[in-house]
């Protein structure tokens, strides 16, 4: 076994400091006895029933019984939301490292309740407040104001003072703007105490803008459902079921580690939980089979991280697109899946090139055959669970046109039994309980009898995701219906399996109670894992606020624009490293409201003021990646600091390693935002399949490159020629356009006979020149890219309308009026043209798209490349799986 690289001296934490670790982060440090433990179980208990209630058909259901208004629209629920959430901030969170865990001191009581009722404000005066729109009294700014300072501070608890410094960056521009101080380019006129507060606190433009709708609408049930699904066992069975399936190959607890991270990310919005609960299984034996402490963290928490970018949870960030972007939360998976395979795919290669260079031994299991046969067995499920998938599909078609006044109750009464066989077919064998990773022998499970245990804990994910996909029901009605059935699962679950195994009745009973006090517990652990989400979006709302209400976001714009020269890749480099700034110290929710907020659009404008057509899906997951690395990047990576906690290893040191393990994470969002086939946007089911083998082939070559080691340790010309190859097979466009040039470039006389030419969503790119606003002598040109929507009556309709843009013919000159929305992207596009001057704002050239050679050719040139470089490595012995090592115990 490889010796350890290093030996600080470090030692792990404990089991207890570890859940300690985890609860100061997610769910509150604070622990206190008696009443106020009563207190705050029972305010998150409540909190978790009301958003159940919400969620329901049940509030119009009681409103036709009883005739009583029961129904909340969605500023109520958003400033109930709220007040939960500071509540129970204040109670949960101490406010500083020397203030008592024990107990909860009287100022916090007093705090906890007037930030509450501050919360409260909008739904007691909700009648008052919309009969005076803009027009607030001193009663409504004295609790806006204080509301503010109360939940900065409630976030500088739950989350640190990163996201509350920022906040207060931003509020001080709001009324400081004018200052001279500040440079002219993003001076602006300052608002007044009750404009600020009105906009900030009285209306849904700030602290109760989309980020708390969002977070009170879907992205509670979703933090309920993982903890509860988590709760009710789920968590131990991934893990088994992960180290059954590849525990047994090289450096298999890191294969495991990846495997069983990704299925808890799956159910689960925190990174440090899920280091947490998996790394203390998986860190001890990838230590064991010869990682270092540092590897051995770095690869759990790119692990771990990694489960935010996986649907259909990805943390809060999917729920959120849905609202920003504008698109069905169907989309967002569709567009989001893909890459996240491929980052976890890459993730298990970069783990097989650890193991072989460092000639690590597996784990032993019983004996199941030859590995042939275990892929064909493998193989047989797969296709055996997809036929399961066709066939269900088509029974819910069958009942519901054979049935349909009762196809809801029989598919009820079929998901319930399907339910019960599963409880019977588990309580066949014995439940799971988690090995000792530190124990002198780890035998690892065959698959086939875990699976046996938590078939059941399926049925919830299966709704879950069919209700979303298949049904295309809204993302918390979808939630909702999840958590219900999780809750019969939780509630019977035990007793069904005592029953079914004839054991007493007194045991009978005694399931019974632990079955209910487990469904409390999950009712309320879901609840304080919201504490920090319903503050970090309230928080980042005082920014979005600050973004509408001052402009910020043009200036921005300009900003980026003037470093970037107009250069889209600097303009991405650049929203990068802001994304990595703020992540530093934001949680990723927050980090993703903040950045999108300010950098999505800026990317997506600037790329159409440059010639670029940029998806705004791709634009937010681009933002969204690298908000990512909030957990993993030094200094303050709390995912890092977690891991190196279970590792005993060093934190700057495990989350280094981390960042370069995530380098393919950071390689990704570049890929797609110029390769939107990888984000699946108009493409078949055949195409998407050839592009998930091409993508995956070129990100294993690039962990390939970057780990230094292909089939034998590889040189730096064979690394450099891995990673050309990677290029190539991303972007192979690249190199057709020194080939051939990307557009046909068109008089611009014939630019309406062009625009009705083209199909809808057709890119368009137009070359305009025009005098300089400061200098008329001086000649400004820009190139503006669009896509062209259905065909209109005229095709001067059509080009006006996509493009906000008039032109007037002059003979051969085709020229342009002033924008008539200066704020357009026409408007700021073309902002320092003079349209008045005597010589005219003109289009110079029309551009669309030419018809070239596929750009696929090149893959062959990367194959050769390839061929030559496992040549010249074969060559020096080496092979794609490196030489077997015998298992150890």
């Amino acid at each position: 076994m490889a010796q350890q690289e290093d030996e600080s001296g470090r030692g792990p934490l404990s089991e207890q400091e570890l859940q300690d670790l985890v609860t100061a982060t997610d769910t509150g440090a604070r622990d206190p006895a008696g009443p106020s433990a009563y207190v705050i179980a029972g305010v998150a208990l409540l909190w978790s029933l009301f958003q159940i209630y919400v969620a329901s058909p049940l509030p119009y259901t009681l409103a036709n019984w009883t005739g009583l208004q029961l129904v909340f629209n969605s500023t109520q629920i958003r400033s109930i939301h709220l007040a939960f959430g500071v509540f129970l901030a204040f109670l949960a969170y101490p406010a500083f490292a020397r203030s008592p865990r024990d107990r909860i001191p009287i100022i916090d009581w007093v705090l906890a309740l007037l930030a509450a009722f501050c919360a409260l404000y909008l739904f007691i005066f909700y009648r008052d407040l919309s009969q005076r729109p803009g027009l607030p009294i001193t009663q409504d700014l004295v609790f806006a104001g204080l509301g503010l300072v109360l939940l900065l501070e409630a976030s500088r608890r739950a989350l640190g003072p990163p996201l509350a410094i920022v906040a207060i960056i931003f509020l001080g521009y709001v009324f400081f703007g004018s200052a001279t101080i500040l440079p002219d380019v993003i001076r602006w006129g300052g608002a007044s105490f009750a404009r600020a507060m009105d906009h900030m606190w009285l209306t849904t433009n700030g602290v109760f803008g989309v980020a708390v709708g969002v977070s009170a609408s879907f992205v509670f049930l979703f933090v309920l459902f993982g903890s509860m699904l988590d709760k009710a066992g789920a968590g131990n069975f991934f893990i088994k079921l992960a180290f059954a399936l590849l525990g047994h190959l090289r450096g298999g607890p890191a294969k495991a580690a990846v495997l069983s991270s990704m299925m808890t990310g799956l159910i689960s919005g925190s990174s440090i939980a899920n280091v947490v609960t998996t790394g203390t299984f998986t860190i001890p034996l990838m230590k064991r089979v010869g990682f270092t402490r540092e590897k051995a963290g770095a690869v759990e928490v790119a692990a771990s991280v990694n489960g935010q970018i996986m649907p259909p949870v990805m943390g809060a960030a999917a729920f959120l697109m849905v609202e920003y972007v504008g698109i069905p939360y169907s989309q967002v998976v569709q567009h989001a899946v893909l890459p996240a395979v491929i980052t976890y795919i890459s993730l298990l290669y970069i783990v097989h090139l650890e193991a072989v260079k460092k000639d690590m031994p597996a784990l032993s299991r019983r004996s199941t055959g030859s590995p042939f046969m275990g892929l064909v067995r493998g193989g047989i499920v797969f296709l055996s669970f997809v036929l399961v998938m066709i066939g269900i599909y088509w029974l819910v078609q069958f009942i519901r046109m054979a049935l349909p006044a009762l196809s809801l109750e029989v598919l009820v009464l079929l998901l319930l039994a399907a339910y019960v066989g599963m409880i019977w077919y588990a309580a066949r064998t014995p439940d799971l309980e988690l090995d000792d990773p530190n124990a002198p022998l780890i035998e690892l499970p065959k698959a086939g009898e875990v699976v046996k245990t938590g078939l059941h804990f399926l049925l919830p994910l299966f709704l879950l995701v069919w209700m979303l996909l298949v049904e295309h029901r809204s993302p918390g009605l979808s939630a909702f219906y999840a958590v219900l059935l999780l809750i019969v699962i939780m509630v019977t679950q035990k007793p069904l399996k005592a029953f079914f195994r004839q054991v007493s009745q007194p045991e009978v009973i005694a399931s019974v109670r632990e079955g209910g006090r487990d469904l409390i517990e999950g009712l309320i652990l879901g609840a304080r894992n919201m504490i920090g989400i319903a503050c970090a979006t309230a928080a980042a709302g005082i920014i979005v606020g600050t973004v509408t209400l001052t402009g910020i976001g043009q200036v921005m714009a300009q900003f980026v624009e003037f470093i970037s020269g107009g250069n889209i890749f600097l303009i991405l480099v650049f929203t990068a490293i802001i994304s990595l700034i703020l992540g530093m110290g934001l949680p990723t929710t927050a980090n993703y409201i903040v950045v999108s907020s300010l950098m999505a659009p800026v990317i997506v404008e600037l790329g159409a003021a440059n010639g670029y057509l940029i998806p705004l899906i791709a634009a937010h997951l681009f933002v969204f990646y690298f908000g990512l690395m909030a957990d993993v990047t030094p200094p303050v990576g709390l995912a890092s600091f977690a891991a190196a906690a279970v590792s005993g290893g060093d934190p700057l040191r495990t989350g280094a390693q981390s960042f370069f393990y995530e380098m393919r994470t950071a390689l990704l969002p570049f890929v797609f935002v110029f390769n939107t086939d990888l984000l699946l946007i108009d493409v078949s089911w055949v195409e998407g399949i050839f592009i998930f083998i091409k993508a995956t082939i070129a990100m294993l070559l690039f962990a390939a490159a970057t780990q230094g080691f292909f089939m034998v340790r590889s040189r730096l010309w064979e690394s450099l020629a891995l990673l050309l190859v990677t290029f190539m097979l991303l972007r192979p466009g690249f190199f057709l356009d020194f080939v051939q040039p990307p557009y046909e470039q068109i008089a611009p006389q014939q630019i309406f006979q062009t625009v009705e030419n083209e199909p809808e969503g057709a890119g368009i790119r137009i070359n305009i020149s025009g005098p300089s606003f400061d200098n008329p002598d001086q000649t400004i040109e820009r190139t503006m890219a669009f896509a062209l929507g259905p065909a209109g009556e005229s095709p001067e309709a059509r080009f006006e309308e996509a493009s906000g843009l008039t032109v007037v013919q002059q003979g051969d000159l085709v020229a342009l009026e002033e924008p008539l929305d200066l704020n357009s992207l026409a408007g700021r596009t073309l902002a320092e043209m003079d349209f008045y001057a005597d010589r005219p704002v003109q289009i110079t050239a029309v551009e669309v798209a030419a018809e070239r050679m596929p750009p696929e050719v090149f893959y062959l040139p990367a194959l050769l490349i390839l061929g030559l470089v496992v040549f010249a490595q074969r060559r020096r012995g080496g092979t794609l799986a490196g030489n077997p090592k015998p298992a150890v115990a």
